[in-house]
């Protein structure tokens, strides 16, 4: 992404993002399912989801060029979010676990 219109839509999408968290919505932000969420700009395209304590988690984007989401980009995300959440337990779980020594 090298065009400073996409730069720039990019960036107000995650200052929205950051700014209203869970709340944002449509035509902002729209939900994908299974907590798969697609940030969307003019042609930007910024897929996230959330993590325990409404903490989000950028999953990666792309530029639109079409009006449906392809499925070899929809597939990954859906598993990058899986793992991130399943990272983020073991750690939480972790540092519960020596914090209770």
């Amino acid at each position: 992404m090298t065009d400073p219109k996409d730069i720039k839509d990019a960036a107000v999408l995650v200052g929205a993002l950051r700014a209203l968290g869970n709340q944002l919505r449509e035509p902002r932000s729209k939900s994908l399912g299974e907590g798969l969420f697609e940030l969307r700009g003019t042609t930007v395209r910024i897929y996230y989801g959330f993590l325990l304590g409404r903490r989000a988690v950028l999953l990666g984007g792309f530029l639109k060029k079409r009006t449906d989401i392809p499925d070899h980009v929809l597939g990954p995300m859906r598993a990058r979010l899986k793992e991130v959440q399943d990272e983020y337990q073991k750690s939480r779980a972790a540092t519960a676990r020596k914090k209770g020594r």
